[in-house]
């Protein structure tokens, strides 16, 4: 257990960024989910709409260091070239 007061600080302010981190990187997760899911079911423009919402996902995380910026670069480019192949 931290000792100091600032050691303390820093446990708390670990744990609210973990919750916060889980939970956008999940909904990274779900979104990239969403548009595959629209690509299996052969609907291009729902696909579309799902990218949409999913690169601005994947945008923000890149942004704030959650994933590094050739993850999303990768991810990013992989959903596009199966909504191309459409």
């Amino acid at each position: 257990m931290a000792n100091t007061a600032q050691a303390r600080k820093r446990v708390r302010q670990a744990a609210k960024a973990r919750v916060s981190n889980a939970a956008k990187k999940s909904e990274f997760r779900t979104s990239i989910k969403k548009v595959l899911g629209s690509i299996s079911d052969k609907n291009a423009e729902q696909s579309k709409k799902d990218y949409i919402t999913a690169v601005s996902c994947i945008d923000k995380l890149a942004a704030k260091g959650l994933i590094h910026k050739n993850k999303a670069a990768r991810h990013k480019s992989r959903l596009n070239s199966k909504i191309k192949s459409l």
